[in-house]
């Protein structure tokens, strides 16, 4: 305790030094916990993405590019699967539900989706949260359009805004459907998921715009108005994907080599958490390279601290020797220079930890609205815990350095040093 509370006294005259090491090892311990923070909740929100969809089904393919068109918007379809298919999975007893979706067209570079009302009762993501309607209502007219957060705000769509759809992908499209534009009927709360940057309208509609075009252009031999269409026959010859819930888990599997054997036409099925995981494994190989970032700039830290400890050497060499002349071992001295690097380390490492959590608490809400990376709030995890200790102990084992300096420095040598 002699030891410590020499250091303490010792780092309380040199309070500027002191407390500049301090700030940049609890920025640097923030930094670094920050960032396993992030990535644990950009991991946690990436897996949510979809929830409580047990399979996918589209047609044959592999699972990630399958999980990419239809979660993800990313990249197209390799084929469509008939309607009757979709009919003949809804119509098996272990399905509960059967949401089948339609993809191909865009709105000034954001996807549109067609589906049906029943999609909004059961897509769910983030563990179980439904998708709310932050203002209007669902598609019930024909050319009604339900927006996600992300289109709605950076297009400045209200409800009732008209917008023309366009054929294919693509922010700048001339193959319009202009001659049956839709309504913005609702938007969509912000998810932090591909749904608020799609636009949602009926797999009627869908229909309804190609219903007088031929081969990715419009026919010149059809010609048939917004109002005609309403009069047609409107049931899907095609799809791209359903998204499926079994009534039991249990099934899940059994369901999935019914499905990928299915004799029809060739399709298949995907878990999606099975399908994320994959994806995870091929993006998220930044996670190293921010792990050795925020692991440097803890050991930059560690080593300003050395450098401090050791520039204050020589002005403490009087000090120590009227240490060593009072009776104090090398030992002695060997201690107060760890003990200072710990205390120091220590309380970087805790200001560090405090600072964090005061942070999370003021930003998660604007973290989780701008970017959907829900962060939470739990106490540090094991290896969280480990680290913090490694650190402690890492600050402790650099004092070495300068308790080593401080050893070699004789007692004859402090007492000739003048003021």
């Amino acid at each position: 305790m002699t030891v410590i509370r020499l250091a303490l006294q010792s780092l309380a005259s040199r309070w500027v030094t002191a407390l500049l090491t301090v700030l940049a090892i609890a920025f640097s311990v923030m930094l670094f916990l920050g960032v396993e923070k992030v990535r644990n909740g950009a991991r946690a929100s990436f897996a949510d993405t979809i929830s409580g969809t047990d399979l996918i089904v589209g047609a044959r393919s592999g699972s990630v590019q399958l999980l990419l068109y239809s979660v993800f918007r990313i990249g197209n379809a390799t084929n469509n699967i008939r309607w009757t298919t979709f009919r003949a999975i809804e119509a098996r007893p272990d399905v509960a539900w059967a949401v089948p979706i339609s993809l191909g067209d865009s709105h000034r570079g954001f996807r549109v989706m067609g589906t049906t009302r029943s999609y909004f009762d059961h897509y769910s993501y983030r563990s179980g949260s439904r998708l709310e309607l932050a203002s209007g209502k669902r598609f019930d007219d024909l050319y009604d359009a339900v927006i996600g957060a992300d289109v709605a705000e950076r297009l400045g769509y209200e409800v009732g805004t008209s917008m023309v759809v366009a054929h294919g992908l693509g922010e700048v499209s001339f193959a319009l459907h202009d001659d049956k534009p839709f309504r913005v009927s609702g938007i969509l709360a912000k998810t932090g998921t591909p749904v608020d940057r799609t636009v949602h309208v009926s797999l009627e509609a869908i229909e309804a715009i190609h219903a007088d075009w031929s081969g990715g252009a419009r026919d010149p031999n059809k010609r048939y108005s917004a109002e005609q269409v309403r009069e047609m026959d409107l049931q899907p010859k095609a799809i791209t994907a359903v998204f499926v819930g079994l009534e039991s888990r249990l099934k899940v599997f059994q369901f999935q080599r019914a499905v990928n054997g299915f004799r029809g036409e060739p399709i298949t099925a995907v878990l999606p958490g099975v399908a994320l995981a994959e994806l995870w494994e091929v993006v998220g190989q930044a996670e190293a390279a921010l792990k050795v970032v925020s692991g440097m700039v803890i050991l930059t830290a560690l080593i300003g601290m050395i450098t401090m400890l050791l520039a204050t050497l020589n002005e403490r060499r009087r000090e120590l020797a009227i240490l060593r002349s009072v009776g104090a071992g090398p030992g002695t001295i060997v201690g107060l220079l760890l003990a200072e690097a710990g205390v120091l380390t220590l309380a970087g490492v805790m200001c560090g930890a405090a600072l964090l959590y005061g942070m999370l608490y003021a930003l998660r809400g604007t973290v989780d609205a701008a970017y959907g990376v829900y962060i939470t709030l739990g106490p540090p995890t094991a290896w969280e815990w480990q680290t913090l200790v490694a650190i402690v102990a890492g600050g402790v084992a650099a004092g070495l350095i300068p308790a080593w300096r401080a050893y070699r420095q004789s007692l004859a040598d402090g007492m000739l040093v003048r003021n």
